[in-house]
């Protein structure tokens, strides 16, 4: 990848989320030998921000880091869905999470006002925490008073997270930088089908059913030379741009709050956000939704947009516009790999259902299967950590709580 020139002025209010040492490393997984690591924003009160390191190997298992010496086993529960308590938990990662802590017996809080769970979160230290958690409430907060931290094992906490937890001085962490490698992994092999065409073509090959001239295949179609933009240096959007380093591609990004030094250290070149669309043959979204990027992607970006462009949003529908975005690709401009839309899920006559210009995803791209070991994982090593007085390696603060997705 290429690197080179500034990025033009844009508002800093577009991308709220990042800063000016947004380049800076930030572990993702804490292992045995802290080696798994991704560049996200930093946070300088975390332990360690600042620590480079390696990626582990692709394919490498994400084993929790259990600090040598835990101090004392604290008093945890889980709080989330029952549904997700099965999925995220199995019976190794509960008995990690046992290791590190005195778990109350399930079942899992997933009402926090009922005589059962008032009894558990009487003596309840930290929560760990998932989808489905119901908000932590000053009523719930009343029932837990040695309640100390949460621990996520997921990714945004803002559906549960209130006022009254950061008031009452909770400690609280995110598996928001676990749950990032998946959605980059699928954002990359997106990048890579569209540039061969492979869903279109596999769909000729099928009617078809014939030998493909292939000799005359469009110089337009591969992976050799293309143009990447990443909309936003986001923890996601770092790591798309770090998995995408072996290929021969050209990554350009737009994010207002890294400059071109900071770009080139990263191995693109940054630009203004209208030369993004103009200049990439696709475009990555990652940037959260807020409200001055809500409808950001709007229709003046999309014309611009090279024709059979590709525009693959892996954030949030609304930071598109649908409307505009459903033109473009009825009209056979451009292409669209969305794994999430506006709204979430579109009403079933919509027109992208059966455009073959669009390939719609089921908001797959985040952890799924055995991917929510990694999250698990997360989980259990954070517990470790603040059982070992360390810190957590993921925390979340208040003041940043507004940037975030």
């Amino acid at each position: 990848m290429r690197a080179g020139a500034s990025p033009d002025a844009v508002p800093d209010s577009l991308f709220p989320f990042g800063g000016p040492s947004a380049t800076m490393p930030l572990r993702v997984h804490a292992t045995d030998a802290d080696r798994s690591q991704m560049p996200v924003t930093p946070d300088r009160s975390a332990p360690d921000a600042d620590t480079p390191g390696t990626p582990a190997a692709p394919g490498a298992p994400s084993t929790p880091h259990t600090p040598e010496r835990v101090a004392r086993r604290p008093r945890a529960a889980l709080a989330m869905g029952a549904d997700t308590a099965a999925a995220l938990f199995d019976a190794e990662a509960l008995a990690a999470l046992r290791e590190v802590c005195e778990l109350a017996p399930l079942p899992v809080l997933d009402d926090l006002a009922g005589e059962q769970a008032r009894a558990v979160l009487r003596d309840t230290e930290v929560l760990v925490t998932g989808w489905g958690c119901p908000p932590l409430d000053a009523a719930a907060l009343g029932a837990a008073p040695r309640l100390r931290a949460v621990v996520h094992a997921a990714g945004s906490v803002r559906g549960h997270i209130t006022p009254e937890c950061w008031d009452r001085g909770i400690e609280v962490s995110s598996a928001a930088a676990a749950n990032a490698l998946p959605v980059a992994e699928y954002t990359v092999a997106m990048i890579l089908l569209t540039g061969k065409n492979v869903l279109e073509r596999a769909r000729s090959y099928r009617a078809a059913r014939c030998a493909e001239d292939w000799l005359n295949t469009p110089r337009t179609v591969g992976n050799f030379g293309r143009t990447v933009g990443i909309l936003s240096a986001s923890m996601i959007g770092r790591r798309v741009i770090e998995l995408l380093r072996p290929y021969d591609l050209r990554v350009l990004l737009h994010d207002p709050y890294v400059s071109a030094e900071e770009a080139a250290a990263l191995g693109v070149r940054a630009v203004g956000l209208a030369e993004l669309f103009a200049a990439s043959d696709v475009v990555s979204v990652h940037t959260p939704l807020l409200p001055a990027t809500r409808g950001l992607v709007g229709a003046g970006l999309l014309a611009a947009m090279r024709q059979d462009a590709v525009l693959v949003n892996t954030a949030r529908g609304a930071v598109v516009d649908q409307d505009a975005l459903t033109r473009a690709v009825l009209d056979g401009r451009i292409r669209a790999v969305l794994d999430v839309t506006e709204p979430e899920v579109l009403p079933p006559g919509h027109p992208l259902w059966d455009c073959e210009n669009a390939l719609i995803t089921p908001h797959l791209a985040g952890s799924q299967g055995n991917e929510w070991g990694r999250l698990a994982g997360l989980a259990v090593s954070e517990v470790a950590r603040w059982a070992a007085g360390e810190g957590f390696a993921h925390p979340v603060r208040r003041e940043r709580l507004a940037f975030l997705a």
